[in-house]
């Protein structure tokens, strides 16, 4: 391996830039456009840097053939955007309470729990909002169990979901009365109760890895916002195929406001609610 020995920034020509983008296409589904280009070649200049490869040619081959994938790990968390906050596009939570849930415990039998998947979890905004939405909103909380499970590629943002310590900005949306009830203000920062933060399991997912998804399934609802807009049409059908086989028969999955399954795939029908538009998976699978 070669040490750097010059001062100057690395260069990514574009050679450079689409055999990563093709590489990485191929190991996490994200297709990135010439316009992001400035965005990867930072953080590929970042991590040549970190490793003290020299030059892309030696970190790409560093990056390849390493065999424990730590450093494909490290880099795809700088790769991967995480911008959300609590009680984004609410909407659908009311969609969740008011018409998704009522009609899911209609044709529960038995003491099964309601199991619901959040991808990508991102810092954890989205499933802690569901579980103060399903513990504030919906009366058959009392009654069924529910499990919520969120998953993500990037383990640091992982990391920082399950520690559950949020600026003031992620909790601008939040009602005061739930501020008070679920976090505590310390500093400028707002911390998330225990009995919250325990009510969420956080996994680490690559949905373009099968064997990693083989083991999500009997899900009733999916909330999959704002990350197929990340992938090309192959990898959205893939998505798609992998979250109709982790849904139970008529289970349903919302997606971000400017995403359509319409467009990806026909395993779903459209649902069209008062509060939103989801997509569900049919009550009779082929």
């Amino acid at each position: 391996m070669t040490l750097s020995t010059s001062s100057s920034e690395p260069h990514i020509s574009i050679d450079d830039f689409l055999k990563f983008k093709e590489f990485f296409y191929r190991r996490t589904g994200i297709s990135f456009e010439p316009s992001k280009r400035y965005f990867v070649d930072k953080r590929l200049v970042e991590r040549i840097e970190a490793t003290r490869t020299g030059n892309f040619r030696g970190y790409f081959t560093f990056l390849r053939l390493q065999a424990s994938g730590e450093e494909l790990q490290q880099l795809t968390n700088l790769m991967t955007v995480n911008e959300t906050y609590f009680l984004r596009e609410e909407y659908q939570f009311q969609c969740l309470v008011d018409s998704i849930l009522p009609e899911i415990v209609r044709r529960k039998t038995g003491a099964n729990a309601i199991r619901i998947w959040c991808i990508p979890s991102s810092s954890g905004e989205e499933p802690y909002s569901i579980a103060m939405y399903l513990l504030e909103r919906w009366a058959g909380i009392t009654a069924w169990d529910v499990e919520i499970v969120s998953s993500d590629i990037d383990t640091s943002i992982l990391r920082r979901a399950r520690v559950g310590r949020y600026s003031a900005r992620s909790v601008h949306n939040v009602p005061p009365r739930w501020l008070e009830k679920y976090f505590r203000e310390t500093g400028d920062e707002f911390q998330l109760c225990d009995d919250l933060r325990q009510a969420v399991e956080f996994t680490r997912v690559n949905l373009s890895e099968p064997a990693d998804t083989l083991v999500y399934h009997d899900f009733d609802v999916i909330f999959c916002r704002n990350l197929l807009i990340y992938f090309d049409d192959v990898s959205r059908t893939t998505a798609a195929e992998t979250f109709y086989e982790a849904l139970n028969p008529g289970g349903y999955i919302c997606l971000g406001h400017s995403e359509s399954m319409s467009r990806i795939s026909p395993l779903f029908k459209v649902r069209k609610f008062p509060e939103a538009i989801v997509y569900q998976k049919g009550l009779e699978t082929p």
